[in-house]
């Protein structure tokens, strides 16, 4: 037996259950399922209806969501699945962006992170499958190439920040080549002439993507794309400091960072030799990682990679909001985001 003072947690209230109902409405617990569910096709009396559903309310029943998704066939839930973005600090905002947009068409997301182990991913999937999700995302943490798991083919879903070409699937990915061209324009703007592009050795759409676009900025600037002003180095503040070296023997005035830790790493080189940006070298990453970008000295001019935009517009492709025919990859813009290393 409970005392005062004893500490023990009180005993929380035994939910309401479809049988409770039945019992004080004099009527079977089937008939309780068809009024809470809101089934129309059913034949019972206004007054049998009625007294069921003074019985939920006077009791407090809530009907269980799930069970009425299996009722129903459909269900106000949107799933998720991730391999790493949760844990991510940046491309978190993809969770974010398919969040509220999810809420603002009366849907609540549900989110599995997976950290690419494949059969917690086959597990995650078919649970949302079971629980009748409206559809499901299915989301990478950096831009790249995927085959569409096995598990999701029969599924209504969207690729975010992910795309896998020859199938029906559509996505929603950043415009690389888009961001590439931004960085270098706002460069070119400040009157420099000779920019150096610090580019990533790993193989992805990134790479690729970011190349093109500054070489199409400096085509149209009518300036000749040199092989020797594009350095590739490891994509971390180490691969950054590092590419100083061969920076400082190019008659260059600036540069372009694959992304806001390179750009850190080439501050540090930078300030090591006594040299001030961005009089001495100018700079602009690429990524808008707050944590970095918006704290460096002087703050980072960089190039927002549109995680938040990338989830919502996720959302929008799955409810057929923005119509897009299957197979599309649908691009979205990399906005400039400038502060003050640029020139």
């Amino acid at each position: 037996m409970q005392t005062k003072g004893s500490g023990a947690e009180p005993t929380p209230p035994a939910a309401v259950t479809l049988h409770d109902v039945a019992r004080v409405a004099g009527v079977s617990v089937a008939t309780v399922s068809y009024v809470a569910n809101g089934r129309t096709n059913v034949r019972l009396s206004d007054a049998t209806r009625l007294r069921v559903q003074k019985a939920i309310d006077d009791l407090g029943y809530r009907p269980n969501a799930l069970a009425k998704n299996l009722v129903q066939g459909t269900s106000k839930f949107i799933g998720l699945v991730a391999d790493g973005v949760a844990t991510t600090p940046f491309a978190g905002q993809i969770i974010h962006g398919a969040q509220d947009e999810a809420w603002r068409h009366g849907f609540v997301l549900l989110v599995a992170n997976t950290e690419s182990d494949p059969q917690v991913e086959h597990e995650a999937i078919e649970m949302m499958r079971e629980h009748q999700v409206r559809g499901i995302l299915y989301s990478t943490w950096y831009h790249r190439e995927i085959a569409v798991p096995e598990a999701l083919n029969s599924a209504d879903m969207v690729l975010v920040n992910c795309f896998a070409p020859g199938s029906l699937a559509r996505a929603v990915v950043p415009d690389e080549r888009q961001g590439g061209r931004a960085a270098t324009e706002q460069l070119l703007r400040q009157g420099h002439r000779q920019i150096a592009f610090i580019n990533t050795t790993w193989e992805s759409p990134a790479r690729t993507g970011r190349l093109a676009g500054y070489r199409d900025a400096l085509a149209a600037a009518g300036i000749n794309f040199d092989p020797a002003q594009v350095i590739d180095a490891e994509p971390n503040q180490e691969g950054g400091y590092g590419a100083y070296e061969q920076i400082r023997r190019l008659d260059v005035t600036a540069a372009f960072c694959h992304n806001d830790r390179v750009a850190m790493g080439l501050y540090d080189a930078v300030r090591v030799r006594g040299l001030k940006i961005p009089s001495d070298l100018a700079i602009v990453g690429f990524d808008n990682q707050e944590v970095i970008a918006a704290h460096l000295r002087p703050p980072l001019t960089t190039v927002q990679l549109p995680h938040y935009e990338l989830g919502a517009a996720g959302i929008r492709i799955l409810l057929g909001i923005d119509s897009v025919p299957a197979g599309t990859v649908t691009q979205l813009a990399c906005p400039l985001v400038q502060r003050d290393s640029h020139g």
